[in-house]
């Protein structure tokens, strides 16, 4: 379990605690493309509704050869914490997103499992 990134139930978790706990929550539960080599790969929607969840902000996204790739903008800053999954990383275009449609690039049971993993369902 990660849950010990949590002090209170009002502190927010920071990005550096977030992005080193989320390298051991995600698993092929969370991402049909998951691998030990690349556990970043197809993580990116379940991620941004995670850290908005934690951290706040809004969802945004790049389009990409392969569809969108979702993020976040966190006190205006852009946190991408699947960044690692890409040889090269995008041109980012920060184009507004929502949940919803971060929600279509994974389903109910993969963000069910990336929110088990940090004791939120």
């Amino acid at each position: 379990m990660v849950a010990s990134i949590f002090r209170d139930g009002t502190e927010r978790t920071s990005v550096d605690d977030l992005a080193a706990a989320l390298v051991q929550a995600w698993s092929r539960e969370t991402s049909s493309l998951w691998s030990p080599e690349n556990p970043a790969r197809g993580q990116c929607g379940v991620t941004a509704l995670l850290a908005q969840e934690l951290l706040g902000g809004a969802i945004v996204k790049t389009h990409t050869a392969v569809g969108p790739h979702f993020y976040n903008c966190i006190d205006g800053q852009r946190v991408d914490l699947t960044a690692s999954q890409f040889d090269q990383l995008p041109t980012y275009q920060d184009l507004p997103s929502s949940r919803e449609e971060a929600e279509s690039d994974c389903t109910a049971e993969q963000l069910s499992a990336l929110r088990r993993a940090f004791c939120l369902s």
